[in-house]
């Protein structure tokens, strides 16, 4: 044999994937014409019985410590809410033998269903645990409004319900939006999703207050103070998100479309608002309070200056960085 069976075996491997040079690929099929021992060493190579052997059984082995895990989390997660069941069915025991009414009983049973959502949905559910966990959480917190409302007889529940629902969006969307299902679902549009969900919650609060008071004015004034704002909002977060400037640039943007709204928010505020003849009446002048009197021009230019600045550096900046790109 021309070449030795030691060499040959050390590439036989890259020859059963087909993974080696034409030159020694006729390398390896002149020896294996020659040699027996070589030829039975390549079909044990070819032979992937083993290989499949090792997935299943590493699959299997898988799948069983996920069914543990799962069984293990369902018996603790059974364990801590028959812990919380002690004290909802201590508290119905002392109504019933006082006498007194279920009113704060069901009071505490929605008050139990808080640390439920937060300890024991996590440990049952099997997956999604942020978006079922925060949903629970939410859920269990409205609850307990409502039958708090229907125990003192308040009118109150809307309010609070709404501003609640405000505050945990504020706090919990981003992460909602960043796991699964959400991640996979927005894509990358989360940006958009968490400020319209903001927008949504924020202005429901505004309506909840105002059905609550009554109050036709309320309703103007907190809607057209609050309706600018929420646009300028969404003006800064379009231009720090979407504007492709270099960030000095879209700061000088920013920059000059706050400038123009802090000069003009009494104008809008008037627009938005309707307000009567006499709007000292009803609230101070927006723009002195933010300006101070007498300095608007002077504030504009100033303001106006600064963000061609940011503007003129950041797209020189940006012109560098392209080039140095190249």
């Amino acid at each position: 044999m021309k070449y030795n069976c030691e060499m040959i075996k050390d590439i036989l491997p890259l020859y059963s994937d087909g993974i080696c040079s034409e030159a020694t690929k006729n390398v390896v099929e002149e020896h294996l014409a020659e040699c027996p021992d070589c030829r039975n060493l390549l079909g044990k190579l070819k032979d992937n019985k083993i290989d499949i052997e090792m997935v299943n059984e590493k699959e299997s082995v898988i799948d069983s410590q996920a069914k543990f895990f799962k069984r293990k989390s369902a018996l603790a997660g059974g364990i801590v809410a028959a812990v919380f069941a002690l004290p909802i069915l201590i508290c119905l025991i002392v109504a019933i033998a006082n006498g007194s009414g279920l009113g704060w009983f069901f009071v505490v049973l929605a008050a139990m269903f808080i640390p439920t959502s937060l300890i024991v949905v996590p440990l049952m559910v099997p997956k999604y645990k942020m978006l079922f966990t925060m949903g629970s959480f939410a859920a269990s917190l409205m609850l307990l409004l409502l039958v708090c409302a229907i125990y003192t007889h308040g009118n109150w529940f809307l309010v609070a319900a709404s501003s609640c629902l405000f505050g945990l969006t504020i706090c919990f969307m981003p992460f909602i939006a960043g796991r699964r299902p959400g991640r996979d679902i927005l894509g990358n549009k989360k940006g958009l999703a968490i400020m319209a969900a903001y927008t949504i919650t924020f202005f429901f609060m505004m309506l909840s207050i105002g059905f609550m008071v009554k109050s036709y004015t309320f309703n103007r004034m907190a809607l057209g103070i609050a309706g600018p704002l929420v646009v300028m909002t969404w003006i800064l977060f379009l231009i720090i998100r979407y504007v492709p400037l270099h960030g000095l640039a879209r700061a000088g943007i920013s920059i000059g479309a706050l400038t123009v709204f802090c000069y003009f928010v009494e104008d809008m505020i008037s627009a938005f608002a309707m307000v009567p003849d006499d709007p000292a009446e009803v609230y101070a002048s927006s723009s002195t309070v933010l300006i101070g009197p007498g300095n608007g021009i002077s504030f504009l230019a100033v303001g106006l200056a600064i963000a061609v600045i940011f503007i003129v550096i950041g797209l020189i900046a940006g012109r560098k960085k392209g080039n140095g790109d190249k």
